[in-house]
């Protein structure tokens, strides 16, 4: 929820020295998008535009689901993934607007079981924190909780571990994405309103809006029929996969809409909270817009040329940048074969809205559509980003084709060597994820997670004492190397994991495991 941002504009360090070209019409964004989706194999998506206070575009393109073949329109509902961190953020300031909290009031005093890595940290982290992506934990860290899905962690198992992970870096002093935050400010909201973070988006946001077709959770949607299935093409077939299982709270991507909806949050955004057919109502103040879309935590901005930007960094939420003199509030969101962006311009009270069901081309789509459409309201050069994109993405995945070729030929080349592989088999602990058993399946050796069934899988030597493991969950590419720490007597005591591709998604946090051996229950 990720945030799953993939980084791709630096790499568009060049200038462009051709005509300028005018707003796109509704047949060229047509013509953008089918492009797009056969470039970057992409079964289904939906793209709105606002402008001016109007919706000036809607549609929805390709197929919900390759097997059934029914089309997606403007109604059709995606996960939005990390795009619902806007809403979780809306829905605090809707709490300090009443009084109930402060941006600035430490966790703990909402929270008491709230920990942190350090007895400072604990005491002095306060509500902007769990929303800024400053915490000193490193990229995605304890997202292996929820991701993939199907785990059995609590809020209580949540709130507990944040003490025993490691930082990376000092308190407040640099981004690092992360999403277990976000569960926290969850629960938060459920604490001080009395209602589920859930209840409290769907109430309080969704309704008042008229986003009657969206819904915090997929268990709160009873009428499923024009919901879009997530896709992966990665084996250059579309697979349909499963509809992503609940997590703890929906705060960190949750959320279950549609561009029409999205439509009603871009225009409320645009009008500094007001909404209503003479923006007579309000949702949130201007006040509490600007905190949102002030730099807490800042970042490097891009060097283009092409935009001539000058700062960079994360609100409350949103991902902000200038482009042109024009201030950028967008965010991405990711979960297996749903990408997403949304993209606002303030100042020229503009919002285009992208959604997709397949991985990976989805998060080369909603780049190359929501960037082609911006530009053209920038003034801007046709910059070709769907050929462009294509290009960078092919080159990526085939770098990480080649490292996991490599990583499977190496073990079909040690096959024949023998391993004793008793000394390996036992129960290894983590401190905060679990317990995870290295045991025979038949002929087999195999491991499996005690609290996330679907991390099970065939482990197979690769080199020393390292072995390749590929999981039954193949949804994502996630397969990884087990590293394992010998005593004197050649007993294994520990094992450390990392991803095997370098292209895995940052949610796979096995980096930060640390299993130690433990006596059999």
């Amino acid at each position: 929820m990720k945030s799953k941002q993939t980084i791709l504009f630096a790499l568009f360090l060049i200038y462009s020295h051709v005509a300028l070209f005018a707003q796109l019409t509704s047949k060229q964004i047509d013509s953008l998008v089918s492009n797009a989706m056969e470039t970057f194999k992409v079964a289904g998506s939906a793209v709105a535009i606002v402008k001016d206070g109007e919706i000036i575009y809607e549609k929805g393109f390709g197929v919900k689901s390759t097997i059934t073949k029914e089309p997606v329109n403007e109604h059709t509902n995606f996960a939005i993934a990390s795009n619902s961190k806007a809403y979780t953020t809306a829905a605090l300031a809707m709490l300090v607007e009443e009084g109930k909290l402060k941006w600035t009031d430490k966790v703990v005093d909402h929270i008491p079981e709230f920990t942190m890595y350090n007895p400072y940290v604990q005491q002095n982290f306060n509500i902007e924190d769990l929303l800024t992506h400053r915490s000193g934990l490193g990229l995605g860290m304890g997202d292996l909780m929820f991701f993939p899905d199907g785990t059995d962690f609590t809020i209580d198992d949540l709130l507990a571990s944040f003490k025993k992970f490691k930082p990376v870096s000092a308190f407040r002093t640099k981004w690092d994405y992360d999403n277990l935050l976000y569960l926290v400010a969850g629960e938060l909201i459920a604490r001080e309103s009395g209602k589920t973070w859930e209840e409290f988006v769907k109430t309080r946001i969704f309704e008042p809006l008229g986003m009657d077709n969206s819904y915090p959770a997929l268990n709160y949607m009873t009428d499923k029929s024009n919901l879009a299935s997530p896709h992966n093409a990665d084996s250059g077939e579309f697979k349909v996969l499963p509809d992503y299982q609940e997590m703890i709270n929906g705060a960190a991507g949750g959320i279950y809409s549609n561009v029409d909806d999205i439509c009603q949050w871009m225009l409320v955004q645009l009008n500094n909270g007001k909404y209503g057919d003479s923006l007579e109502k309000q949702l949130f103040t201007k006040e509490s817009q600007r905190e949102m879309w002030k730099i807490h935590t800042v970042q490097e901005a891009s060097r283009n040329p092409r935009y001539n930007s000058h700062f960079a960094g994360y609100g409350l939420g949103w991902q902000l940048t200038d482009k042109k003199g024009n201030m950028e509030v967008s965010h991405t969101g990711g979960l297996p074969g749903m990408l997403s962006k949304t993209l606002l311009i303030p100042d020229l009270n503009l919002g285009v809205v992208v959604l997709t069901n397949t991985e990976p081309g989805g998060a080369g789509l909603f780049y190359a559509v929501s960037s082609t459409i911006e530009d053209s309201y920038l003034g801007l050069d046709d910059f070709h980003w769907t050929d462009k994109l294509s290009q960078i993405l092919k080159a990526r995945a085939e770098k990480g084709d080649e490292v996991t070729k490599k990583t499977w030929e190496t073990v079909e080349a040690h096959k024949k060597i023998k391993v004793d592989e008793s000394k390996y088999i036992g129960v290894y602990e983590d401190s905060w994820f679990g317990k995870m058993a290295v045991f025979k399946k038949g002929n087999q050796l195999w491991i499996k997670s005690y609290r996330s069934p679907k991390l099970n899988g065939a482990m197979y030597f690769y080199n020393a004492n390292t072995f390749a493991i590929k999981w039954e969950y193949q949804d994502m590419n996630c397969d990884a190397f087990a590293m394992f720490s010998l005593d004197e007597n050649g007993l294994a005591q520990s094992i450390k994991m990392k991803g095997i591709s370098p292209n895995i998604d940052f949610s796979f946090d096995f980096h930060d495991l640390d299993l130690k051996r433990v006596l059999e229950d």
